[in-house]
């Protein structure tokens, strides 16, 4: 069963429960699945593309929460919070920062780095090589810290 089929079963399933937080996130993924199959490009919507596509729009949430408690709107924050939880159960189990060190040690061994300046080499190994298991942002912070070390 392939992630759109999954979704849309899912999305049966909360509108009979009426889970209104399932029933927005499944269908914000329904949406950009939809996009991307429309998008022209002919590809498959499978694994990493899939993964991929939860990430974005579960990066567009943590971005529009942000804005929302910075701008004092905690009731719109928490939909968002909701829905990447709804989001984030279709995703690969995420990395600990005690993992993702383990990981970025072997690929910054693998790449010969030695300073920050070759984080560059570190960031398009890890990212390819972590792609699915952890958020960017956390590599590029773990792996700028290892290199200053």
């Amino acid at each position: 069963m392939n992630l759109e089929q999954r979704i849309k079963q899912d999305l049966a399933e909360a509108m009979k429960a009426r889970d209104e937080a399932s029933k927005r996130g499944l269908r914000a993924v329904l949406a950009a699945i939809q996009l991307a199959k429309t998008d022209g490009s002919g590809e498959a919507i499978e694994g990493d593309r899939e993964i991929k596509l939860l990430q974005k729009l579960v990066k567009q949430r943590r971005d529009s929460v942000e804005i929302y408690q910075k701008g004092n709107r905690p009731e719109l924050a928490a939909v968002e919070l909701e829905e990447i939880a709804v989001i984030e159960k279709y995703l690969p189990q995420q990395m600990s920062e005690a993992e993702l060190e383990i990981a970025l040690r072997e690929i910054i061994a693998q790449t010969g780095a030695t300073s920050a300046r070759d984080i560059g080499k570190v960031m398009g190994a890890a990212n390819k090589a972590l792609a699915g298991k952890a958020e960017g942002k956390m590599i590029a912070a773990v792996a700028k810290r290892l290199l200053e070390a």
